[in-house]
């Protein structure tokens, strides 16, 4: 498949992305989708050459979903599988199987620092948690100067361990 080709087809998964989302969820995971899209398109064999853009479309969107609990009826948004797959015209099993492919590919999971909703990135239960000697202590058991520091070293996208010895 040649360049411009695959630049069409990457548009096409596009639109189908930001309709779907704007339809059926909203601006940050039409956002993160399309992150996701621009992702696959930088991989030296493009996957998403081969196979039908809409099970590609639904399949980005699930991936970025079961990371951030959409299928979990207690989280906001909340979207079935099906109901995605059933919008595409596609297969749950070509779905899921595809977005299982995506996640291992890049190595996505739960609160994943580039693909999670800014909800799930803040409640996320390891933000108020540090090493200390190897232990994993809550932050606020240290002196306020170091609670500034690990707190500003995670606004840099770093992190901080400490050691007693």
């Amino acid at each position: 498949m040649a360049k411009q080709d695959v630049k069409e087809k990457q548009d096409e998964i596009r639109e189908m992305i930001e309709l779907f989302c704007a339809k059926h969820l909203d601006a940050e995971y039409s956002q993160l989708s399309k992150r996701l899209l621009q992702k696959l398109a930088r991989k030296r064999d493009v996957p998403f050459k081969r196979g039908k853009s809409e099970v590609w479309a639904a399949a980005i969107i699930y991936a970025i979903g079961s990371i951030n609990f959409l299928s979990d009826k207690s989280f906001e948004p909340y979207l079935p599988l099906s109901d995605i797959s059933k919008h595409f015209g596609v297969s749950n099993s070509t779905v899921s199987n595809k977005s299982r492919e995506i996640r291992k590919m890049f190595r996505l999971d739960h609160f994943d620092q580039e693909f999670s909703t800014d909800e799930m990135r803040n409640s996320n239960p390891l933000n108020e948690m540090v090493m200390v000697d190897g232990f994993i202590v809550p932050i606020s058991v240290l002196p306020d100067d170091l609670q500034e520091m690990v707190r500003k070293a995670r606004a840099e996208g770093k992190d901080v361990e400490f050691t007693t010895k």
